[in-house]
């Protein structure tokens, strides 16, 4: 989910109480419940909670016991996570908190659950893009991206973890952060990309029913990101491809060339400045210039 370090929260301090805005409504969990869940599928349920420390944990906890299609959304997180164990927490209902469990079993090879984090992505950018009416992009690996006032800024990211039989997919968004509210000016919201519209409940479920559909074609694939049509979608979302980029590194090494591609294991392929092609599979990219 999105670090506080590198975008979308603020401290929990910074909502002057539970329902003081009336622009911030709590979520419905049954109305969420009856357009989400049904025979044949992926949602199994829809929990919604006022508050908890990170929905990744608590379904991660509970993964065990619970089947596939489990979400658990939570209207405030006080110790959210993001990549490489950084924090993020938020005001109240300013924003989607949640949590899937996903178990694609036998039908997928484990060596290609990674693609999942960016399977998110895709879904997540299509979803908020048709809901919303705001061009939402991706940053390899795992942020989503809004242009308020020209300039590109992180509004959501994404943090997958493996459980025993599975893997938790978290997703955070930032709907209607002002800018008083945001913790660097790198970050942004929804709201500040003049998306039209900001009500949580329609951009939930569309985010839901575009992870259920590309989820539903990566696993009929056996996770082949190419033949289920995932790599494509991808790279036509990703604006780091043809960008200068800084890639810091696991270990303190720092990589700098052009991002070129996405390769079939999710990994960024940057070309260097001595016309090496090396691969990318963590660590934080920076975008630097375009080249296109």
């Amino acid at each position: 989910m999105t670090p506080s370090d590198a975008s979308g929260g603020a401290p929990s301090g910074a909502a002057s109480g539970r329902w003081s805005s009336l622009d911030r409504p709590p979520l419905n969990a049954a109305v969420l419940e009856r357009a989400l869940v049904g025979d044949g599928g992926l949602w199994s349920s829809v929990e919604v909670v006022a508050a908890t420390g990170s929905t990744n944990t608590d379904l991660a906890a509970r993964a065990g016991r619970l089947p596939e299609g489990a979400v658990l959304v939570a209207e405030e997180q006080t110790a959210g996570r993001g990549r490489l164990d950084r924090s993020w927490v938020a005001p109240a209902r300013s924003g989607l908190f949640f949590s899937v469990l996903l178990k694609p079993g036998d039908s997928v090879p484990q060596e290609r659950w990674g693609w999942l984090t960016l399977l998110a992505g895709v879904a997540a950018a299509t979803g908020v893009s048709r809901a919303a009416g705001v061009d939402t992009a991706l940053k390899w690996p795992n942020d989503l991206l809004v242009t308020v006032e020209g300039e590109e800024r992180k509004t959501g990211g994404i943090l997958a973890e493996r459980v025993s039989d599975g893997v938790v997919l978290g997703i955070g968004l930032n709907v209607t952060l002002t800018e008083d509210e945001l913790p660097v000016p790198e970050a942004g919201s929804l709201i500040l990309a003049k998306a039209a519209v900001t009500d949580r409940e329609p951009l939930l479920k569309a985010v839901l029913r575009s992870l259920e559909h590309w989820y539903g074609e990566w696993r009929a694939a056996g996770g082949d990101p190419a033949a289920s049509g995932l790599q494509e979608a991808y790279a036509a979302d990703c604006v780091t491809l043809g960008r200068h980029v800084r890639a810091d590194l696991p270990g303190g090494r720092t990589l700098t060339g052009t991002a070129e591609a996405v390769d079939a294991d999710g990994r960024l392929v940057v070309r260097t400045a001595e016309d090496r092609h090396e691969t990318v599979g963590a660590g934080d990219v920076v975008h630097l210039r375009s080249v296109r």
